[in-house]
């Protein structure tokens, strides 16, 4: 299809609702305007460190798993899961599982021993029985490089939806776009800091649970809640029949994708224990005892909400042609807002301007929320880790640490601007992989050898995080996500090396084994009296702040 006969599908999609625009616009705002009214608010109680790196420690299990919910269901999970169903059936689907399943691993392995080991940010539990300074650098690095990795699809979904709601169809316009985004986003984190940012999330998470049931009644309804009917309407639509609700549509076809499918595999399972973002959710509640409840609150929630994804992504399927999908955004992203355009009348009514418009600005909500916690986190550890601990050598004081956190933020925000720009046509659920993949490579075997390994060093601390780090965004840079394909970064250049799109196969094995090569290899004797004092406090919470 032309970049022509794309950009008039696109326009057509999107002035759909042109006539309801002041509806949307309206919504969009009103969003805007209250959660930034709730940053004010909560950044004139940010009065100390742990006020904004960890909300005061004051919120609650409940709150916590609320917040977590908002920060983990991402533009990726509403946008991307959805479009990824919506285009390769049973093979899209498996997104949804990845990324519910992952909260075990991180609920049986790192919540509360992380929560009871640190304090601000993961480098406190690496810095605990290790030299400070080098290690703090390597997990500072790795947590703004992996932050910086999710960030892209959040701007690329904020691209797609606002530009599909107003109408806009040049490069220039989604830009300005994904760059209001950034400003947002850097308004909520240096004012508001952890509270204000908690405080939007829990807003966003009920205002996405609240759209999702809504869409998915919707739906069901239409096919008289008939499941089977759904799925086979599904199918039939498809054009594949069938091999739509089969395995092997998109991670089938040759000994590659099939390979890429475990890799993909690996890394959602693995990923969300190394997270940044949520690792620090653990920091803002007052007990381990509340770090338990938060996730357990969290997997309900998460995973009420995956199971509606199966429903959104067949429903969109079989509303839509994949022509029409595909012609609004080549990677599926609007899958869901056209689907609830569809399902409230088509375009020509006003229920389904309504519907679109709201389930639009519960996306945006969604993103905003997420960049939010993931800027929160990069600068919290370039201002903790590198700036107080390795540049100031811990003489710096509280002012001048929220100072450089919030400096940071500013110019995070810059740079996922400018690499959100070039992202905005690629999947967002596989963007968000990818960011597993390097969390995973880099963050958790370093994370779990800390917590339970005595002769674990600094060197393999180094080189676990380094390494799984080099080797995790070298692969993805040579890999068709970059280059090669119509629907990469660069679909015009072709440097795609490396076959697979997702680096987890090799680079997260690669991330275990330099740790334990590293400490192997090391001079340095491991410190078993602060291993026992760590271990102690990790698994009972003595000593936690």
């Amino acid at each position: 299809m032309s970049p022509a006969q794309t950009a008039v599908i696109d326009l057509a999609a999107a002035s759909d609702a042109s006539q309801h625009r002041p509806l949307i616009i309206s919504l969009f705002a009103a969003f805007v305007v209250a959660t930034l009214f709730i940053t004010v608010w909560a950044g004139r109680q940010t009065k100390s460190a742990a006020d904004f790196y960890a909300g005061g420690r004051q919120f609650t299990g409940f709150q916590n798993g609320l917040a977590i919910s908002g920060d983990y269901m991402s533009a990726a999970s509403f946008l991307g899961i959805a479009g990824a169903i919506a285009l390769f059936g049973y093979d899209g689907f498996l997104y949804s599982i990845g990324f519910l399943v992952a909260w075990l691993v991180a609920l049986l392995l790192v919540a509360e021993p992380l929560r009871n080991s640190g304090r601000y940010t993961m480098g406190d539990v690496l810095a605990y029985r290790m030299r400070q300074r080098p290690v703090r650098t390597a997990a500072g690095t790795s947590t703004i490089v992996v932050s910086i990795f999710y960030l892209l699809a959040q701007m690329a979904g904020a691209g797609v939806l606002v530009s599909l709601l107003l109408g806009i169809t040049s490069d220039a316009g989604k830009v300005l776009i994904v760059a209001l985004v950034g400003v947002l986003m850097i308004v909520y984190v240096t004012i508001g800091g952890m509270k204000g940012t908690t405080w939007v999330q829990m807003v966003k998470a009920v205002l996405l649970i609240t759209g999702t049931v809504l869409i998915t009644f919707l739906i069901l309804l239409k096919f008289n809640f008939n499941v089977s009917d759904l799925l086979g309407s599904a199918a039939s639509n498809s054009g594949k029949g069938s091999a739509f609700l089969e395995p092997g549509l998109k991670y089938g076809v040759s000994a590659t994708s099939k390979l890429d499918f475990i890799s993909l595999g690996i890394a959602l399972v693995l990923g969300t224990a190394g997270l940044p973002h949520i690792l620090i959710r653990f920091y803002t509640v007052p007990t381990a005892k509340a770090a338990r409840k938060s996730v357990n609150w969290a997997i309900g929630i998460i995973g009420a909400f995956y199971l509606m994804t199966i429903v959104l992504g067949f429903g969109a399927a079989a509303l839509l042609k994949p022509g029409d999908i595909i012609a609004s955004n080549k990677a599926g992203n609007t899958a869901a807002p056209l689907a609830a355009l569809e399902i409230g009348g088509g375009g020509d009514s006003t229920g389904g301007a309504i519907l679109l418009a709201v389930i639009s600005a519960v996306a945006f909500a969604t993103i905003l929320a997420v960049v939010a916690g993931l800027t929160l986190a990069s600068s919290s550890s370039f201002a903790h880790d590198i700036y107080a601990n390795v540049i100031r050598k811990g003489k710096a004081t509280e002012k001048e640490e929220m100072k450089a956190a919030r400096w940071a933020t500013v110019f995070i925000g810059v740079v996922s601007i400018a690499l959100g720009a070039l992202a905005r046509d690629l999947n967002v659920a596989g963007l968000v992989a990818l960011a597993f993949a390097v969390a995973a490579s880099a963050n958790l075997p370093t994370i779990l050898y800390s917590l339970f390994w005595k002769k674990f060093t600094t060197q393999g601390a180094l080189w676990s995080i380094y390494g799984g780090l080099a080797a995790a965004v070298g692969l993805v840079l040579f890999s068709p996500v970059v280059s090669g394909k119509p629907t990469s970064m660069f679909p015009d250049a072709n440097f795609d090396f490396f076959p697979l799109e997702n680096p987890g196969l090799i680079s997260i094995p690669l991330g275990f084994l330099l740790g334990w090569l590293g400490s192997v290899l090391s001079k340095e004797k491991p410190d078993k009296g602060k291993y026992a004092e760590l271990e102690v406090k990790s698994l009972t919470g003595v000593g936690a702040h």
